[in-house]
């Protein structure tokens, strides 16, 4: 993995008792890339440069 879009101390922090596998921060890691990659489509077939909330 190239990028991090989420930062692994915060993840363990929510799941509190849970162990979190390396494969999960990985597989959300992946999923937070796509959604940003998404919402940058919907920005743009919708003439913005700005990302807001409702592009997720």
């Amino acid at each position: 993995m190239s990028d991090l879009f989420i930062v692994k101390a915060k993840v363990k922090e929510i799941a509190q008792d849970f162990n979190v596998a390396a494969d999960f921060s990985d597989a959300l890691n992946e999923k937070v890339k796509q959604l940003i990659l998404d919402s940058i489509n919907r920005a743009k077939a919708n003439g913005r440069r700005t990302l807001m909330a409702k592009d997720l």
